[in-house]
């Protein structure tokens, strides 16, 4: 069996501060929202919940671009409501980690301000600057959110790098004292008692020396550079050090957020001997419905062999010595039930049946706001109503540069868009769901009269008494956490099946990604088998086959 662990056995709730609950009706969630909800969050039955960044930041990406690693955003509340809220969660049993933002700084953090003022400044080299080649950038590498990633300083006739927004300089983690500093900040909120860190891109930090060109595409200016910061050649050793310096001395959980990151790379960031993380966000499963090669705005439906090829392979690598992270849904996520579920009639059954298919899986399954409510994605009329940069930033290239058609933009958007998943929190039917007595910063969806909190709280079948049932059936059965796992149905297209095996208790898993009804032949003998959970009322069943009705999911102690 692996060894024991307290964040294996966990499940984590992700609460993104701006739209989880406002306290003081200024339309901008807060710390204090987050303390007013807590006993919702214990009634759930989660153990973890990880914070998004609510660090001083001048907001340009909602807070991932941090000006002081110290200080609590204004709009939140202040350091004493941080203490506060530490406090009542660990009152409760639940622990919190908090968003580690080390690839970038804000352009207004006090280490960028003096980097900026003289090549000669001690603080020059904290960030990534380069002079220009032959009257241009550096180097044609695209930014995440368009455009270069290099920006022109005037003052210095340089340019700085930044992967992400202009407003979120890249830190230069090839300079040691840099690194202090990180690892400085590390320990300030572990000491206050924080119990881990979700590291935001943190396979971007070690950059290949030279930073070279990306390969030309034809009729593209800038390019992909991937290849030169993702899992870069100093990755290895910066995490190890990270953990040497810092991690090792405090009984924490690390989640290391890693697009591009492969199964064999997995194992390297979360086997436990060689000491780095506990576990990787990785992407690999949510770019099945994007068209190859292209971005994310180039939707394809999702072919659900694909997903078990993807999932199964994670488990399978991972089975001995590593560990996976489990989800569906995050900040940067639609909504899952839009996306691969049926948000219109199935909406309930088929949100409960991807929680089931995700929560018996091997792995630390995380709970992002408003899914075990069922929360849907959102279709706002104008792009105006929209606030997310990359969203923004994308409908300016497209629509406003290149022309093309926007009811084909505004679709991809619909689909994959970041604000669908941070409109605020359904708490109940009156004005703005709940969430604030005010104006909300980004609208809210207005499903909220049938999909909220304090209706699924009072119904028996809610979405969200089944999450309370699948999180307490992990407490109850080693098998969930420890299991072994092997995919069934391989070539299905509409079936997503799969054994759990420790000792002498199997789990079979068995979930109908589809409007269809489907039979389900076992090689089990079902005749004594318990049903463990279930998103319908019966479920019959013959010796070794059963009926699935439509995004039905089942799962039996055999």
């Amino acid at each position: 069996m692996p060894t024991q662990q307290w964040w294996k056995e966990a499940v984590v709730y992700q609460i993104y501060p701006r739209s989880f609950n406002d306290s003081n009706g200024d339309g901008i969630g807060d710390i204090q929202g987050i303390i007013e909800k807590l006993d919702y969050l214990k009634e759930l039955g989660v153990d973890v919940i990880w914070l998004s960044p609510v660090y001083k930041s001048p907001n340009d990406d909602n807070g991932y671009d941090i000006s002081d690693y110290k200080n609590i955003m204004d709009e939140f509340g202040t350091m004493d409501d941080w203490e506060e809220m530490l406090a009542q969660m660990h009152n409760r049993g639940i622990k919190l980690i908090m968003d580690l933002v080390v690839n970038h700084s804000s352009d207004e953090h006090e280490w960028f301000k003096e980097s900026r003022k003289s090549k000669a400044n001690p603080y020059r080299d904290y960030y990534i600057w380069r002079p220009g080649k032959n009257g241009a950038e550096p180097n044609n590498w695209e930014a995440t959110f368009g455009g270069s990633v290099w920006e022109y300083d005037e003052q210095s006739d340089e340019y700085f790098l930044h992967l992400f927004s202009k407003k979120q300089p890249d830190l230069n983690w090839e300079n040691p004292k840099l690194r202090e500093e990180v690892y400085d900040m590390m320990k300030f909120w572990l000491d206050k008692g924080i119990d881990g860190f979700r590291m935001d891109v943190i396979n971007f930090i070690s950059k290949v020396d030279g930073l070279p060109d990306g390969e030309k595409v034809e009729g593209k200016k800038y390019v992909s550079g991937h290849q030169y910061f993702m899992n870069g050649p100093r990755i290895h050793e910066f995490l190890q050090e990270m953990n040497e310096k810092v991690l090792s001395q405090y009984n924490v959980m690390t989640v290391g957020e890693m697009p591009g990151v492969s199964p064999e790379e997995g194992k390297l960031y979360t086997g436990e001997e060689r000491k780095e993380l506990n576990m990787v966000f990785q992407f690999e499963h949510m770019d099945l419905d994007t068209q190859p090669g292209k971005n994310k705005w180039h939707l394809k439906p999702l072919d659900l062999r694909d997903l078990k090829k993807s999932l199964g392979k994670w488990q399978s690598e991972l089975e001995d010595g590593g560990w996976n992270s489990l989800y569906w849904n995050n900040h940067d996520q639609p909504r899952i039930v839009s996306r691969w579920g049926n948000d219109k009639e199935y909406r309930v059954t088929s949100a409960k049946m991807l929680a089931t298919c995700l929560h018996m899986m091997k792995g630390t399954p995380y709970i992002y706001q408003g899914e075990e409510l069922g929360m849907t994605n959102i279709k706002f009329d104008s792009i105006e109503d929209y606030k997310d940069i990359e969203t923004r930033n994308m409908y300016t290239e497209r629509v406003i540069e290149n022309g093309e058609n926007p009811h084909d933009i505004m679709e991809s958007i619909y689909t994959k868009g970041r604000d669908n998943a941070r409109t605020p929190v359904q708490w109940n039917a009156s004005e703005h769901a709940g969430f604030t007595t005010g104006t909300p910063w980004i609208k809210v969806n207005e499903n909220f009269k049938e999909i909220n909190a304090e209706k699924a709280m009072a119904e028996e079948d809610s979405i969200f008494h089944y999450y309370r049932k699948l999180i307490h059936l992990r407490k109850q059965h080693e098998v969930i956490v420890y299991g072994s796992f092997e995919m069934l149905y391989n070539d299905h297209a509409e079936i997503f099946a799969y054994t759990r095996t420790l000792g002498d208790e199997t789990l079979l898993v068995v979930t109908n990604f589809s409007g269809n009804n489907h039979t389900f032949d076992s090689s089990k003998d079902l005749n004594n088998a318990e049903l463990l959970i279930c998103n319908y009322d019966t479920a019959e069943k013959e010796s070794h086959s059963f009926h699935l009705r439509p995004w039905e999911a089942r799962v039996y102690s055999i």
